[in-house]
């Protein structure tokens, strides 16, 4: 026996070692030991025996081992013959117990068949697990386990003792676990026990821990390595790092604070992962670093000595495939070491079939230890993606959701199948196991499923650690309404099996799978003893939800309950007044019961409600758990209280009569209690009545005086029956309910949407707030629909009891809810009752102040009636006015605010006579005015007898109607309305409301006195007024139309086209309204009383109660589901009536048969500031705008009071909207006078975009100045709605005065004359006006008579024939610079006064002497039709007269004389002098230069240079004078007189320097380097014109004053011949120099400002404002003035040089205002703050006024400069949708989107095209395949272009850009592939000749001689072919 326990102790040995080296999962099961020591850590086995001797030699134990061999075998033989039936018979069980199993076949030593799996049947107390996170909650956390389990972990074993106790001192005990865990945390955990599931039978719950002290149990500082991944917790938080706690108290760790300062915030007692970097074993302290991508990569080392018990579930190893198993891989990781891989941890998210191909041996992975069991010693791995970097699986699914596309990938046979399932942003695994693909049990899973098809699937469930989805095939899973908790609503009806019965209750199954529990009580509707024999397992039976908490579910299966129809009550909110129900009572006390509803909501009956006989007892005749039907009396949402009633129909008087809702009564006061008035109703059955306080008056603050105020014994005259409770009436005494009776409704039926009913707020909630009408019947308005602004609470908008008009939005019948609005934009009054109630509630008031005395103390008031004048005398003086006393009525006061004193001074004592405004009687207060205008009216009342008073009284409203929109002026402010005059009507006296019924309590807009308003008058002075004339505020009355709120009665009997016999029950400004038939209304429109709507007033004619003979038109525009009370449309029209009119279609539609030009009429039904509102017909509208009505200025200023309202327009379509059914209206005919802008369009749908069409040149209109343009730019005059003209200054007034802009203001309307009417190319209109009274009768001037007057200049100059030398002119000054100025003569003339000329004393100062717009006098020095230049003198001396024959003289010039001169302008081609005492200028050609200044003149000869020449060539023909500057010339001359020179110097003597700009110089096509070429002058030819257009587009730079107006006029020619000779040139000839000289112009001019841009910049504001003063529509010059400010550090500089750039730019030139609108925009988003808000405000004025397509264009630009990409974005998905006919839009879309890289080419393409037009697609489709070419996507291009050639092959154009563009890319083979393809087409004669020659030149520059002559053979075969 010692032998024999000797080797049994050796094989033992060699059995663990196997086990520690080969597999480590496959050891015999020590189950029944393991679950008695659950905490046993297998501390007693051995390790692995290293080496070492034996007691026993090898003979000896030779021996042993052959003795116990023998014994095992017999003993096995044995054994095995006895059980190999039973092993036969179960070895299929074992075969299924073997997959996923622990043990499997280790005892042999074999290999595993299976990979091991945790499953709840081997999970055993001591595991080690690594699980993830699913739930935290305040006692414990729920953690998701490999294997799909969850385990649980309670707080106490969430971390250490000593962890918890810094927890709680630092934030407490209860709900730490959310403070140091959360959901998606990775967590080691040891298996504490497992507990069967009490609540359901087969389930077991895994309890575990998560301290570290098990999970590091054996753990020492000796195994601690650096680089290895240890978990601690934060024991406490130092200034310096953390102090952590391993679990173990032989060592602690340490993390500096530095490594955490990029996490989160670390807490106290919070689980960290780290990495060791150092081990201080001195100290014992383990320095840590948690850097998450540090601790996710870090692999655990191969140590030597490593045990079990130092494997931590979580580590990381590299490991290397052993064996590949049936449903998993073996792997060896450590040395020493194997684990197993289940298929569901495979490095694939979805293993195939096939997956075993990717696992050879020795293949090297790395893998995360899943779990490790001690006591089998067999250790899970997993190989996730996910997991391998330490994060959770995406979550893409949730349990629920229905996949219909899932592929199989896999079919494991009698398993289950692998499903993908199609979620964004991944794909996301699902299984699917047996027994769940399908209701009926499936044998073969392989026969009816494959590989690769799809499924629908469900989801069932979610393993958070793998990432995989459990899923369910079965069909029955798709019926149920609830598959889990979230799909659970109170008071559902649902279908349930009944899983087990218990004493608390029934436990029942959805059929997804959700259980419910059935209490006792509610098993039936009686009490039952035995619930067993009522509810049997397996039963299927009807349940009704009665909650759901927690996860936790309640059902009933009370018949009552689950049949019920009722509406349930499952909120507290639900709780409205009359709600009917069924709930069940759960406590019945002496004083009532308590009633449970749905979702825990809970009520109360008090005995008075419970309908109990006298002396019954509740206990008697109710029981707890009975269900009843109660109904709600009142809620308080707020405390959770609810009022029932078992009474479900209260008591009522029965008989004839009976009360109904909606009645009037009158009443006597019997009692007053705090909350209500209690009347004896005098009605049939000695009824009494309720009044509560709040319904006492419309006005809260009324309401309770008056409640304080009243006695018993008051009787009320008028009361209304809100409701009936039993013998009681509830009444209301507010006048808008009583005044609107007829409407109220009572009942659902009698509720129509869109109708505005009045009403009053029964209950508030957060929510929204109820409002009630007649008896029960309430509506609910939400919150959004309440209040107007959003953010005002609704209890601080509303009150309860508070009158309020609602609009029906919704009535839905079947659950008997209305949903109301409450919004004062679709509510507002459109009478005055609100403000007529306040005024009755005061004199009610007032009676009941003084009830006994009411005749003696109220007669003052007769002697103070509104309008009159009484005296009285100052008493006291305030502050905010003056108090009056009256001699007979001492106490009576009266109160004059400072505004009313008029101006006037207030001594105590003085006597004064004013006139009254308002009468306060309950406060015995009068208020008076002093205003001049207010008692004058009034001044003649005080003589006059009672009844003239009466009639004076009423003077000023005579003109005064109802309707009439008037304007007022606020005089005084009062609390609740406004005390109003009428300028317009004799200064009368109004009163204004300054809130609604809705606005009660929200803020009121502030009034002042003097403040001027626009109202509508409503009701004039009478007894139900007070005497007063009420009004309505339009800022109150411009809301939404409403539909009547009358109710309506079913149709039947009436048809369209039916004639009936109706009674006219009321008569408004636009309608009748008619009663026929019984019960049946109708309107007839006020469009409908007249054929051709010419009758003025047409109801003037009919009366109340008249009746009509009318015929049926249409139906109302109601829906159909209100049909009961429908409303009909009516007709009187004669046409109609007589036969003669033909009604298409029953009239139910209104044809739009309207066009442009057409001569209509209409009635007015509003007007406004700018508009009259006009109604053609039932459904179309009409405008007509405030200056299209007039063009005499002062009927613009009446526009208002010319118009009325229901008076007749008539006009003249201009323009229509067919979708709003709406007519532009301009009262002048059309005309098509021959300059007009363009004819009216007579189509249908014809619209004038700026409504311009109907204006024409040589029109008056009627305008307003918008604004008052800076210096004599003039006024800016609107003529349209959005058209606007320029008046130029020239042109504000008839005669020339100092500052003609001193009469106008913006606002004002004058009358203006269409000068010009003139269109750019891009589309945009400009108006030239005259303000000029005087341009009727406008003549020309007659030019053959010099005026020398200044009375000559009565009429302006417009034409510049007019104007001759010498003509006395006037002009404004328009801008001054040092050389001169230039004046306006007239809008299309300026002209230039040299500083000599501007007075005939020194100048000092030109720009102070001569400001602009300064008034000047003057004569014209010369004139040139042609080139439009005047030139004018101011001087007044007889010099100055010169005649222009003596100055222009070239007889007085001879060859040869030496004259003396400045230099004019240097050119490339010589230098033009100015002759002194002549208007003459002479050409002085390079060749004729010094010989040593030819080369670099320019630089020595400078403009202004004083010079001698010599004269060598005048040609008096053709006025042209040829000069030479060489030395020899002069040198000749030096010692001699000129007798010449010196008369001309006689005839000019005193004239000073004077340029004739009439004369403009030319130079001749001259041969080079004649040495008679010069220059001549042509004073009548005008050829030197063709060259300005040229000069116009380049940008002015730095250019004198002579420069301005000369430099564009002097031309050269390209040749310099003999004068003579110049005729003798062809036409042709003659172009082609005039092209030649342009083009050497163009090169001048851009050399010139070249030169003044790098030599002369200036670098003063001066010298850059000279430069704009002299070229103000320059916007080079602007921009460079911007840069300029900018160098400065000035932006604010630089943005006012852009504002002025904007203003000075005249608005014809419409690219230079862009340029300096992109600079704009260029520097706000360089300096803008904020940016984007600076670049988008200029971005918007911008559009204004350039093109917008421009505008956009540009920005994007500046985005895309700038790479603001997400503005970029967001601006082009704007552009495409605005201009998404623009082909350059889409462009620009597509090429920045591939500049991005970004997708979805395709759909912009798609969308593109969609939008263009058609004969545009072609084009932009090549444009989008060059694009895709340059930006890196030329297959994209190539596929567009083959598209496009399959539809037009024969395009060549088309061709060529493809070959471009591949040739660009330089493949050959690609290329020549092309060239074959297009070559070979059969196209004309002429393009494949252009072809075959780019084929050709192709190849002579890549390719060889072979080649070439390949195409040059291909070409004659063509040809061949072509000519057979």
């Amino acid at each position: 026996m010692a032998a024999a326990n000797k080797k049994d102790n050796l094989k033992r040995k060699s059995r663990d070692s196997q086990s520690a080296s080969s597999n480590s999962g496959n050891i015999r099961n020590h189950t029944a030991q393991s679950r008695t020591l659950p905490l046993q850590m297998d501390d007693d086995v051995p390790d692995f025996p290293r080496g070492g001797g034996s007691a026993l030699s090898r003979q000896e134990r030779d021996e042993v081992c052959a003795e116990v061999d023998a014994e095992f075998n017999a003993e096995t033989t044995v054994l095995s013959k006895k059980k190999r039936k039973k092993v036969a018979k179960n070895s299929s069980k074992a075969t299924e117990e073997d997959f996923g199993s622990l043990f499997s076949n280790g005892i042999t030593g074999k290999l595993p068949r299976f990979a091991n799996k945790i499953t709840v049947k081997n999970i055993s107390p001591g595991m080690k697990l690594w699980g993830v996170i699913a739930e935290v909650n305040e006692r414990d956390l729920v953690v998701s386990l490999p294997g799909g389990l969850r385990g649980l972990v309670r707080a106490t074993e969430a971390v250490d003792a000593a962890a918890i106790n810094n927890i709680i001192l630092d934030g407490g005990e209860a709900g730490f676990l959310s403070s140091i865990f959360h959901v998606g945390q990775f967590l080691s955990c040891v298996v504490l026990q497992i507990d069967e599931d009490k609540k359901e039978t087969g389930k077991r719950k895994v309890w575990l821990s998560a301290r570290l002290s098990l999970l590091h149990k054996g753990f020492t500082l000796d195994a601690v390595q650096e680089g290895m991944v240890l978990a601690a917790y934060v024991r406490s938080i130092e200034d310096h790092g953390y102090i952590l706690h391993f679990g173990l108290p032989s060592f602690t760790g340490f993390i500096p604070k530095k490594s955490q300062e990029d996490s989160e915030k670390v807490n106290a007692g919070q689980l960290l992962q780290g990495v060791v970097r150092t081990v201080d074993r001195a100290r014992k302290v383990v320095h840590l670093c948690c850097d998450v991508d540090v601790v996710s990569k870090c692999v655990t080392k191969d140590l030597k000595g490593i045990s079990l018990d130092l494997l931590v579930p979580g580590m990381m190893v590299n490991a290397r495939v052993q064996a590949t198993l049936e449903n998993g891989i073996m792997l060896s990781f450590l040395t020493y070491f194997t684990g197993t891989v289940d298929i569901f941890h495979l490095q694939r998210m979805f293993p195939t079939s096939d997956w075993k191909k990717e696992f050879d041996k020795i293949k090297k992975v790395n893998a995360r230890i899943l779990f490790i069991d001690p006591s089998t010693r067999a250790v899970g791995l997993t190989m996730n993606p996910h997991l391998l970097l330490n994060k959770a699986p995406p979550l893409t699914v949730k349990t629920g959701d229905i996949c219909d596309q899932c592929k199989i990938l896999r079919v494991d046979k009698g398993v289950g199948l692998l499903l993908q399932v199609p979620s964004e942003p991944v794909l996301t695994p699902a299984y699917v196991t047996i027994s769940d693909v399908a209701d009926e049990e499936v044998h073969k899973l392989e026969k009816k499923f494959k590989e690769g098809s799809y499924v629908r699937a469900r989801i069932l469930g979610y393993r958070h650690l793998e990432g995989l989805a459990m899923g369910v095939l079965k069909p029955s899973a798709f019926e149920g309404s609830v598959f889990t908790h979230s799909d659970v609503k109170p008071g559902m009806v649902v279908k349930a099996k009944v899983i087990a019965v218990r004493s608390a209750g029934a436990i029942v199954q959805f059929p997804g799978g959700v259980k419910a529990l059935c209490p006792l009580r509610h098993m039936s509707e009686f009490d039952i003893s035995k619930p067993r024999k009522k509810f049997k397992v397996g039963a299927e039976l009807v349940f009704r939800v009665l909650g759901c908490k927690s996860k936790r579910i309640t059902v009933t299966h009370k018949k009552t309950l689950v049949k019920s129809k009722l509406n349930i009550l499952a909120s507290y909110t639900d709780a409205t007044e009359g709600l009917v129900t069924h709930g069940w009572i759960t406590k019945i006390e002496k004083h009532g019961c308590f009633v449970r509803f749905y979702n825990g909501v809970q009520g109360f009956a008090p005995r008075s409600e419970l309908g109990l006989e006298p002396g019954c007892d509740s206990s008697s005749r109710y029981h707890v758990g009975e269900v009843v039907k109660c109904r709600v009396t009142s809620s308080v949402p707020a405390s959770r209280r609810i009022n029932l009633s078992f009474i479900i129909s209260p008591t009522r008087a029965s008989g004839d009569d009976m009360i109904k809702l909606g009645s009037l009564v009158s009443g006597v006061v019997e009692h007053v209690t705090p909350r209500a008035i209690l009347l004896h109703v005098n009605v049939t059955g000695n009824m009494k009545g309720t009044i509560y306080t709040e319904h006492l008056a419309d006005h809260q603050g009324h309401a309770a005086l008056l409640k304080s105020l009243l006695k018993p014994g008051y009787q009320f005259s008028k009361l209304l029956v809100l409701d009936i409770e039993g013998n009681n009436l509830v009444l209301t005494a507010k006048y808008s309910l009583i005044n609107a009776a007829e409407q109220l409704p009572s009942e659902l039926s009698q509720i129509h949407t869109r109708s505005v009913i009045h009403g009053y707020v029964c209950n508030l909630i957060e929510t929204g707030c109820f409002v009630r009408f007649l008896g029960r019947l309430t509506g609910f308005s939400p919150r959004k629909k309440a209040i107007d602004d959003q953010k005002v609470d609704i209890s601080e908008g509303f009150y309860v009891g508070q009158s309020v008009r609602s609009n029906i939005l919704d009535v839905n019948s079947e659950g008997g809810r209305i949903t109301v609005s409450l919004k004062q934009s679709c509510c507002s009054s459109t009478d005055a009752s609100f403000l007529q109630s306040y005024f009755l509630s005061e004199e009610k008031i007032a009676e009941l102040q003084f009830p006994d005395s009411r005749i003696s103390e109220l007669s003052w008031v007769e002697n103070f009636c509104i309008g009159c004048v009484v005296e009285g005398k100052i008493h006291e003086v305030k502050d905010i006015g003056v108090v009056i006393s009256f001699e007979n009525y001492s106490d009576v006061f009266g109160f004059i605010t400072r505004y009313q004193l008029g101006g006037k001074t207030a001594e105590i004592g003085t006597t004064v006579q004013a006139a009254v405004i308002d009468i306060a009687k309950a406060e015995r207060l009068v208020d008076l005015s002093l205003k001049p205008e207010l008692v004058k009216r009034s001044g003649e009342e005080i003589s006059r007898t009672p009844a003239s008073k009466k009639k004076r009284k009423r003077e000023g409203c005579n003109d005064l109607k109802e309707h009439l929109t008037v304007n007022a002026i606020v005089e005084i402010v009062k609390e609740e309305y406004l005390v109003l005059s009428l300028p317009e009507y004799n200064y009368a006296i109004g009163y204004a409301a300054t809130s609604d019924y809705n606005t009660q309590k929200l803020p009121r807009r502030q009034f002042s006195g003097g403040e001027s308003v626009v109202a509508t008058v409503i009701s004039l002075p009478s007894s139900t007024t007070i005497g007063r004339s009420l009004l309505l505020l339009d800022s109150l009355s411009q809301v939404m139309e409403t539909s009547s709120s009358k109710r309506m009665k079913k149709k039947s009997g009436y048809d369209v086209g039916s004639i009936v016999q109706g009674e006219i029950t009321d008569i408004k400004p636009l309608e009748l309204r008619l009663k026929f038939g019984i019960g049946f209304h109708g309107r007839i429109h006020i469009t409908e009383v007249s054929d051709n709507n010419d009758v003025e007033n047409p109801f003037s004619n009919y009366k109340l109660g008249q009746t009509l003979t009318a015929q049926i038109v249409a139906r109302s525009t109601q829906p159909k589901r209100s049909r009961k009370g429908h409303q009909w449309e009516l007709s009187i029209k004669p046409s109609l009536l007589s036969g003669s009119g033909v009604m298409q279609d029953g009239l139910l539609t209104e044809e739009f048969n309207f066009s442009v030009g057409q001569h209509i009429s209409g009635y007015i039904y509003k007007v406004d500031n700018e508009w009259v509102w006009l109604v053609i017909s039932r459904h179309v509208n009409a405008q007509l705008y405030i200056l299209d009505s007039s063009s005499e200025s002062s009927e613009l200023e009446q526009f208002q009071s010319r118009f009325k309202m229901g008076g007749v327009v008539s006009g003249n379509i201009m323009s229509m909207n067919r979708k709003k059914r709406l007519l532009r209206l301009v009262l002048q005919p059309f005309s098509t006078p021959t300059v007009a802008l363009n004819a009216p369009d007579t189509s249908a749908d014809a619209s004038d975009e700026k409504g311009v069409s109907h204006i024409h040149v040589g029109d008056f209109v009627g305008g307003r100045i918008w604004k008052i343009l800076p210096g004599v730019s003039g006024l800016l005059v609107q003529i349209g709605p959005h058209f606007y003209g320029k008046v130029h200054f020239t042109d504000i007034t008839d005669s020339w005065v100092p500052e003609p802009l001193s009469g106008y203001r913006e606002g004002q309307f004058v009358k203006c004359k269409v000068l010009e009417i003139s269109k750019s190319v891009k589309g945009t209109i400009h108006a030239d006006l005259s303000l000029r009274s005087s341009l009727d009768g406008m003549h020309s001037q007659n030019s053959g008579k010099p005026s020398s007057t200044v009375d000559s200049l009565a009429c302006h100059v417009e034409k510049i024939e007019d104007l001759h030398p010498n003509m006395v002119v006037q002009g404004y000054v328009k801008n001054v610079s040092t050389k001169g100025c230039f004046i306006l003569l007239s809008r299309n003339i300026d002209a230039k006064i040299m500083l000599a000329n501007l007075s005939d004393e020194f100048v000092k100062d030109p720009e102070k002497e001569f400001p602009i717009g300064k008034l000047v006098t003057g004569k014209v020095l010369s004139v040139e039709p042609l080139s439009k230049r005047v030139e004018v003198t101011l001087k007044t001396s007889k010099g100055s007269s010169t005649a222009k024959s003596d100055l222009n003289d070239l007889s007085n010039l001879h060859v040869g004389d030496v004259i003396s001169g400045r230099i004019k302008r240097v050119e490339s081609f010589g230098l033009f002098i100015t002759i002194d005492n002549t208007n003459m200028t002479g050409l002085c050609h390079v060749s004729e230069l010094p010989h040593d200044h030819v080369d670099s003149f320019g630089d020595k000869y400078r403009v202004g240079d004083r010079v001698t020449a010599k004269i060598l060539k005048v040609d008096k023909e053709r006025h042209r004078i040829a000069l030479g500057l060489k030395t020899s010339y002069l040198s000749e001359e030096m010692n001699s007189e000129f007798p010449s020179t010196e008369r001309s110097r006689k005839a000019f003597d005193g004239n000073g320097l004077v340029e004739n700009t009439a004369i403009v110089s030319q130079l001749e096509d001259d041969m080079p380097g004649t040495p008679d070429s010069g220059v001549q002058y042509v004073i009548e030819d005008g050829s030197a014109l063709v060259h300005a257009n040229s000069r116009a587009s380049v940008p002015p730079l730095e250019v004198t004053l002579d420069e301005v107006d000369d430099t564009d006029m002097d031309v050269p020619d390209s040749s310099h011949k003999d004068f003579d000779d110049v005729h003798a040139l062809d036409e042709r000839s003659h172009r082609r120099a005039k092209r030649r000289a342009r083009e050497e112009r163009e090169q001048e001019i851009w050399a010139a400002e070249q030169r003044l841009l790098e030599g002369d910049i200036p670098r003063t504001t001066d010298e850059f404002e000279k430069l704009v003063r002299s070229s103000p529509n320059s916007s080079f010059l602007w921009i460079k003035y911007m840069s300029f400010m900018l160098s400065l550090a000035d932006v604010e500089g630089a943005r006012s040089v852009a504002e002025r750039a904007l203003q000075t730019i005249n608005i014809r030139f419409e690219a230079e205002k862009l340029n300096i609108w992109v600079a704009y925009l260029n520097l706000e988003n360089e300096y803008g703050n904020p940016r984007e808000e600076a670049v988008m405000r200029i971005f918007q004025r911008a559009l204004q006024y350039s093109d917008p397509l421009k505008v956009h264009l540009e920005l994007l630009g500046v985005y895309e400069r700038t790479e603001q990409h997400q503005l970029a974005d967001e601006l082009l998905e704007k552009m495409v949708k605005k201009f998404k006919h623009s082909s350059e839009v889409w462009l620009r879309q597509i090429r920045w989107t591939l500049k991005q890289n970004k997708d979805g080419i395709e759909n912009v393409i798609n969308r593109a095209l969609l939008s263009l037009p058609r004969h545009e697609q072609i084009n932009f489709l090549s444009q989008v395949a060059i694009l895709g070419f340059k930006c890196g996507s030329p297959d994209r291009g190539r596929s567009i272009f083959e598209k496009i050639l399959r539809e037009y092959p024969k395009r060549r154009d088309l061709w060529s850009v493809y070959l471009d563009q591949e040739i660009r890319l330089g493949d050959v083979d690609i290329i020549r592939a092309l060239f074959e393809r297009a070559t070979s087409l059969s196209l004309p004669a002429k393009k494949m000749k252009f072809l075959f020659k780019k084929y050709l030149s192709y190849e002579k520059s890549v390719g060889d001689e072979e080649r070439v002559q390949y195409v040059i053979q291909k070409a004659k075969e063509y040809v061949e072919a072509a000519n057979t």
